[in-house]
């Protein structure tokens, strides 16, 4: 900024504010129940301006609950705004403790806000020569910026806007001297400044075009023609008390020197200790005693220094291994170069695929020689691997023609099996996590935006470190999570089931699954004819054309035409969500032809036209990727596509499944569990009623709605055996009476009614529910028959809601946890025989509790006895496992 001196001004409101919804969808949330979102992007965010702005003068500003003079003169100023947040209001004492532990200066003045504190010291150092940083997402800074003055913008996704007077110019659409005007005109909903009723941001920047200010505008309103002219003519006193609320004062009297504002040296000690009660592992090991951090990472550039490397590896027993490649997609990606680790801080990588750069020539070591000299060690069994998510490697190496074997331990299965509520098991946030070391991003070493290169094109001693960085890390974190593995007694389904399935997965994505276009193409016509014709009647009914697939029309339409109640309200408006509409669907017949159409639109967009898209030219097949460190419960999920949403429940939905065919001379098989989940409750429960219905092969949801109705059998009605299914189901799921009302559509008092019957029917299920949330409360966590855990660290929260969600996430994963256990077994005991009896059948997809597989027609017979067989013997419970089994030539035929 030209300056000697510096200045970095915090907004520590918003900042507070911003950390905590950065959070929303996925809170972090430590082992005490207590949110700690909100402290640790403050934390961070701090700690990243320290580091990379280095201020020699530093403020974090604050608001007080105390009025200001701008409710004063405007009373309603901020009325419309929210309450803030019990979890955030419960973390600001928290961040006023980590600002005190890291020693940087803090100010608060009742009767004004941080923005008046900020825009007075702004001006004072810019009057004594020195340069301004403001950190803030408020727009309203902008009117402060000058050549001294500038404004650090966050971004939703993490990149930041560092504005200039220029930049504001190019933001906003005016200089900075004008910002003040452009807001006093529009106004301000989040603060509730009113502005000129009717004028928004267009409409205020073309008359600041014409008339260059506030003042300028209201002494020309006879010249504003048409609606615009009256309001503005009616507004004068509520532009200029606009224009008041929005500047911010820069004239306090703020006892304190620009010179009391230098940062401390951070209180280490203080950081740590709060640092590990918030249970942020990174941030403490950021501020421990470091440890000899010195690394020796070798570029191999030879054919000799390769053979050494190797020999060592195998006299090692024990390495970790990394690959660097073209592509994410595992079918097209081929290798760049290995990096290989068997020992803590020393790696070696090994170029085969770099282009060589004006800094550095690449050295690459011939493809083919690499594969031959390293094959014997990656495919030799007895010598263990560690790797980092080895679905992906393993993968690429069978790409080139290596069959790794030997992989004993995936640092991301193990840090998922560890915690499988954290979401995210990427490297980076596992060393900083786990070791407090921040490694060298991806996108550090290639760039981004323009600047992006490949990695190929990358300086190769950049991408050595960088790739023998990943794989030292990798190996220091399988060193720390395998005892703590067998600490939880969770190393046997690490072993014997999560590492074994990787394999099993790797497979079935590889070998994917064949569509006919033809099928889809069909469906695309038949879906886009159903598609013009429900827009058709929509238009009708509402009168006139409108974009439905547009939420602000569509409530245009709804709220304001229709005049239709308002269920729920978002920032933007009235909610037309899908739980919305199917309430109004008595009041008027739009909204259930709006949801037809929604969900037309969706199986169009999403299946029918894009499915043929993702099919491989060459083989026509579908490669799926199955995820398993997304689903906290164990569940395996499915991407790029997902191809576990796919609806069943409608026809047309059903009908896709049509379009997943065998090859010529193949069968597909589908082999579904029935009721598992049911037979997993009534196995762990213990309740003798629910068992022998399924030991007796009886119809259970009848068996249910006789023991619950207190009749025959043979005298359930349908309606009496649909409310017996909901609630057997429902108690998996932990619904309540009031869900349980809203389905049924009956009373919550009959709901209640029909709730307590079922828990007097079957006691044991009530004494099962109560005792697990009984040991969650007082363990923290819940585990499935094998051992499976998972966290709840709100299941003694104070906030109801919050607590709710874990009581019925604590019943729900003991019994769906148990459930996708077994179908893991069950995969890995299948793939083991088809390999050892060398079937060419091949299992292609896994859909929730379901399998399928291709097979020859002539291995039809031994395929399904085979599946049955392991599927049905794949835990040992206490009621029978009872698979059902389907043939077709394609999967709508098989199911």
């Amino acid at each position: 900024m030209g300056s000697a001196k510096k200045l970095v001004l915090i907004d520590g409101s918003a900042l507070a504010y911003r950390s905590y919804f950065a959070f929303i969808r996925n809170p972090l949330v430590n082992s005490r129940g207590e949110n700690t979102s909100a402290v640790f992007g403050f934390a961070n965010t701090l700690l990243r301006l320290l580091r990379d702005s280095a201020p020699d003068y530093l403020a974090v500003v604050f608001d007080t609950a105390a009025p200001t003079f701008r409710h004063e003169v405007f009373p309603e100023y901020k009325s419309t705004r929210a309450k803030m947040p019990d979890e955030l209001a419960e973390s600001l004492p928290r961040i006023d403790e980590l600002v005190s532990a890291m020693r940087l200066p803090v100010l608060r003045q009742d009767g004004v806000e941080a923005d008046d504190i900020i825009g007075t010291l702004a001006r004072r150092a810019e009057a004594e020569d020195v340069s301004v940083l403001i950190y803030s997402g408020d727009k309203d800074f902008c009117q402060l910026v000058s050549d001294r003055v500038h404004v650090l913008r966050p971004g939703s996704r993490g990149e930041e806007e560092l504005l200039d007077a220029d930049g504001v110019s190019n933001r906003m659409g005016v200089p900075p001297d004008r910002v003040i005007d452009l807001l006093a005109l529009m106004g301000d909903s989040s603060d509730n400044v009113p502005g000129i009723p009717g004028v928004g941001e267009k409409t205020a920047l073309k008359l600041l075009g014409q008339y260059e200010s506030v003042d300028g505008v209201l002494d020309h309103g006879e010249e504003i023609k048409g609606k615009l002219g009256e309001r503005v003519r009616e507004n004068h006193d509520t532009a200029r008390l606009s224009r008041d609320l929005v500047t911010i004062r820069t004239d306090l009297d703020v006892d304190v020197t620009i010179d009391a504002l230098c940062p401390g040296e951070p209180d280490g000690e203080a950081l740590v200790a709060l640092f590990n009660e918030m249970e942020f592992k990174g941030l403490a090991a950021s501020f421990m005693e470091a440890e000899d951090s010195s690394v020796e990472y070798t570029l191999i550039t030879t054919s000799e220094e390769l053979r050494a490397l190797v020999e060592r590896l195998r006299a090692a027993g024990r390495f970790a291994f990394d690959t660097e490649t073209t592509s994410l997609s595992v079918l097209d990606a081929r290798l760049v170069g290995l990096s290989f680790c068997d020992e803590e801080g020393v790696a070696a990588y090994v170029p085969v695929g770099h282009e060589s750069t004006l800094e550095c020539e690449a050295v690459n070591l011939p493809l083919d020689d690499v594969i031959e000299v390293i094959r014997p060690i990656l495919e030799d069994p007895e010598i263990e691997k560690i790797g980092q998510h080895t679905k992906y490697d393993a993968s690429v190496l069978l790409n080139h023609g290596i069959a790794v074997r030997g992989i004993a331990f995936d640092t991301m299965l193990a840090a998922y099996l560890l915690d499988p509520g954290k979401g995210r098991y990427g490297l980076d946030v596992l060393s900083i996590q786990e070791l407090g070391h921040k490694t060298v991003s991806y996108a550090d070493l290639v760039g981004t935006g323009k600047n992006k290169q490949e990695i190929w094109q990358v300086d190769l001693r950049r991408v050595s470190d960088y790739a023998a960085e990943d794989a030292d890390v990798t190996f220091r974190l399988a060193t720390r999570f395998a005892p703590r593995l067998e600490e939880l007694t969770l190393q046997s389904l690490f072993e014997d089931v999560e590492m074994p399935l990787s394999d099993v997965l790797m497979e079935m994505e590889r070998h994917g699954v064949l569509i006919d276009r033809a099928v889809f193409d069909e469906m695309a016509g038949t879906l886009g004819t159903q598609l013009e014709a429900i827009e058709a009647e929509i238009h009708e009914m509402a009168g006139h054309t409108f974009n439905i697939g547009s939420p602000k029309q569509l409530r245009v339409v709804l709220f304001e035409e229709l005049g239709l109640p308002t269920v729920r309200r978002t920032k933007t408006g009235p909610s037309t969500d899908s739980d919305v509409l199917e309430r109004l669907t008595p009041k008027h017949p739009i909204a259930e032809k709006i949801l037809d159409y929604r969900q037309v639109s969706k199986l169009l967009s999403t299946y029918v036209l894009a499915l043929p898209k993702l099919a491989r030219e060459d083989t026509g097949r579908v490669h799926t990727s199955f995820n398993q460190t997304v689903a906290a419960t164990g569940r395996l999920s499915s991407s790029d596509p997902n191809l576990q949403n796919i609806p069943i429940r409608t026809e047309m939905g059903r009908k896709i499944r049509e379009g997943f065919v065998a090859p010529r001379g193949w069968r597909l098989l589908s082999a579904d569990y029935s009721q598992v989940e049911l037979r997993v409750l009534a196995s762990i429960a213990g309740d003798e009623r629910l068992r022998e219905a399924f030991r007796s092969g009886l119809d259970v949801h009848r068996h249910t709605a006789a023991l619950v109705f207190d009749v025959d059998p043979d005298d359930v009605t349908p309606e009496m055996r649909a409310q017996a299914k909901t609630v057997n189901f429902g108690v998996i799921y932990g619904q309540g009476a009031r869900g349980l009302a809203a389905q049924l559509g009956i009373s919550v008092a009959d709901a209640e009614e029909f709730i307590e019957a079922y828990f007097d029917t079957y006691s044991l299920v009530r004494i099962f529910k109560e005792e697990t949330l009984e040991r969650a409360r007082r363990e923290g966590y819940v585990t499935t028959l094998l051992g499976r855990r998972r966290f709840l660290p709100e299941i003694n929260s104070e906030n109801g809601q919050r607590r709710s969600y874990a009581e019925r996430t604590a019943v729900n994963t003991v019994i769906q946890g148990t459930a996708a256990d077994l179908i893991k077994v069950a995969m890995v005991r299948i793939a083991g025989r088809l390999e050892r009896e060398k079937l060419k059948s091949r299992m292609i997809l896994q859909v929730h509790d379901e399998l399928v597989f291709e097979a020859p027609t002539k291995e039809r017979d031994v395929l399904e006895a085979l599946v049955k067989e392991e599927m049905e013997r794949a835990l040992e419970l206490e009621v029978p496992l009872v698979v059902d089994a389907g043939w077709g030539n394609n999967w709508l035929e098989a199911h």
